[in-house]
C-alpha cells in the first residue's frame, strides 16, 4: 500500500491505511488478500472465483474449481509480488496457468519458501498460503474507492476510468481523470449517485447499470464491516460483460472491534514486527524506523514533533513508541526494554508532555527499569507538565546516568549528540 497522500487542491484525498493508523495511533488491521475478497464475494460484490491452497499442498482444495485460466498468487502483506523472487531461486509470486495439474507444483514452489520484493524485508516473507483465482480477460481497468474524509465530515466516494495504475499519479498528473463524490451517511450512495460515476467510470449500455449496482453493494459493505477506507484498484469490464473487482484494499476502524469481532479474528500478525506486537498487547505503539535515535512520547502529535526535532539537529529516529493517555509504571519499564531491544538504537529519546499522563509515573518506570537491568544506551529525558517537577527530582535522585533537560530543543540536540559517539 502506497503512503496517503493529500491532494487538497483536487478536493480529494488519497490515503494509505498505514500512514492513516499511524498518525491516529491505532494498530493496522492486516488482511490478506483472499480474506479481502472473501469480504467482497459475502456482501454479494462481484469477484473472481478463488480458493486457497495452504502447506498441506491438498489438490482437493481446487474441487469443483474449474477456469479457463488460473492466477496462482503468494499471499503476503507486501507488493510487487509478481516482480518478486524466493530464496529457492523461484521467480514471480503471480504465475498464470491454463493447465489445473500444474497448480500444486507452483503453490510447492511458493509455500514454506520466502518471497522477497521491493516491499519486504531483505530476507523476504514466508509464504503460508497461496491464493488460486480464475483469470479473467480484462477489456478496461478503473479505479474506485470509499473513505472517511474528513473535509466532507464524512463519506466520500473517489472514482477514475485510469485505473490498475497509482492513483496519486493520476491526482497529479490528470486530474480530470478524478471524480470525488461527498455521500450523506444517512442517504447513501443514492441511484442518482452510483449511475453518475458509473457514467464518468466509462462504463457503457448494461454495463453501467452492472456498474452502478456493484458501487451500491460496495456502499453496503463499507457501511456494514465499519470501513475507513475500501479501495478497489482495478474494477474491471471483462471481455464477457462483467464488472469485476480483481483487487480490494480495506481499512476498518478499530473503534468498532466491538461489533467486528470475527473481522478482527483475521488479523494476521505473522509479519508484524515483535516489538509492534509486543507493544499492542501493552496497549502502546510501536512504529519502526530506519534511524538510530530511539523515542519514548505520549501522543501522536508529540511524537511527529519530537522527529522533527531529531531530523532538524542532524538525527534520525529509530522507531517511536506512544506511550498514550493511561500508561502505568508496569507499562513504562516495559516500553523501554522494547526500544533497547532494537539493534538500531545508539541513545534513547524520551520526550513526555503530561496532561492526563503523571510525569511521576513516567520517572518512576524509567528508574524501575534501569535498577533492574542497566540502562544499554544513553537516555535524555524532558518531562513537561503534570508532577513534573516531582518527577525529575524522582530521575535525579536515583543515582543513574540519565540527561535531564527541560527544552525540548536542547533534549533533541543532546540525543542526536550521544547517538553520534
Amino acid at each position: 500500500m502506497a503512503a496517503f497522500k493529500n491532494t487538497r487542491n483536487l478536493k480529494t484525498l488519497v490515503l494509505t491505511p498505514k500512514y492513516v493508523s499511524h498518525m491516529t495511533i491505532k494498530r493496522n488491521l492486516n488482511l490478506q488478500e483472499y480474506h479481502s475478497k472473501d469480504l467482497l464475494r459475502k456482501h454479494q460484490v462481484s469477484v473472481q472465483d478463488f480458493r486457497i491452497i495452504d502447506n498441506t499442498l491438498d489438490s482437493k482444495a481446487l474441487s469443483g474449481f474449474k477456469a479457463d485460466e488460473y492466477v496462482v498468487k503468494a499471499q503476503i502483506l507486501a507488493g510487487g509480488r509478481g516482480k518478486g523472487h524466493f530464496d529457492n531461486g523461484f521467480k514471480g509470486g503471480v504465475h498464470l496457468t491454463k493447465n489445473p495439474n500444474e497448480i500444486v507444483n507452483l503453490a510447492k514452489n511458493m509455500i514454506g519458501h520466502k518471497l522477497i520484493t521491493k516491499q519486504t524485508p531483505k530476507e523476504g516473507i514466508k509464504v503460508e498460503k497461496v491464493m488460486v483465482a480464475e483469470s479473467v480477460t480484462i477489456k478496461r481497468e478503473t479505479y474506485l474507492s470509499i473513505l472517511m474524509e474528513r473535509s466532507y465530515n464524512g463519506a466520500a466516494l473517489v472514482a477514475s476510468p485510469a485505473g490498475g495504475m497509482d492513483i496519486e499519479a493520476v491526482a497529479e498528473e490528470t486530474p480530470h481523470l478524478l471524480k470525488t463524490v461527498p455521500i450523506d451517511i444517512y442517504e447513501g450512495v443514492t441511484d442518482k449517485i452510483a449511475n453518475d460515476v458509473a457514467e464518468f467510470l466509462e462504463f457503457k449500455g448494461p454495463l453501467r447499470k452492472k456498474c452502478a449496482e456493484e458501487i451500491k453493494k460496495l456502499w453496503e459493505l463499507f457501511i456494514k464491516v465499519d470501513a475507513t477506507q475500501l479501495e478497489i484498484n482495478p474494477l474491471v469490464e471483462t471481455d464477457d460483460g462483467r464488472v469485476v473487482a480483481v483487487d480490494a484494499k480495506i481499512n476498518f476502524d478499530d473503534n468498532a472491534e466491538f461489533r467486528q469481532k470475527d473481522i478482527f479474528a483475521l488479523d494476521d500478525v505473522s509479519e508484524t514486527d515483535p516489538r509492534e506486537r509486543e507493544a499492542a498487547a501493552l496497549n502502546l505503539v510501536y512504529i519502526d524506523m530506519d534511524g538510530s535515535i530511539g523515542c519514548m512520547v505520549n501522543g501522536a502529535g508529540l511524537a511527529m514533533a519530537t522527529m522533527d526535532l531529531i531530523n532538524l539537529n542532524g538525527g534520525k529516529p529509530a522507531n517511536f513508541l506512544d506511550l498514550g493517555g493511561g500508561v502505568g509504571e508496569a507499562q513504562v519499564s516495559a516500553a523501554l526494554r522494547i526500544l533497547e531491544s532494537d539493534p538500531k538504537v545508539k541513545s534513547i529519546f524520551v520526550n513526555v508532555f503530561g496532561g492526563i499522563v503523571n510525569c511521576g509515573t513516567i520517572a518512576n518506570g524509567l528508574v524501575a527499569a534501569c535498577k533492574k537491568s542497566p540502562p544499554k544506551h544513553p537516555m535524555v529525558i524532558r518531562l513537561e507538565g503534570t508532577n513534573a517537577q516531582e518527577a525529575k527530582k524522582i530521575l535525579e535522585q536515583s543515582g543513574l546516568p540519565l540527561t535531564i533537560i527541560n527544552d525540548a530543543d536542547e533534549a533533541a540536540k543532546a540525543a542526536v549528540k550521544l547517538a553520534q559517539n
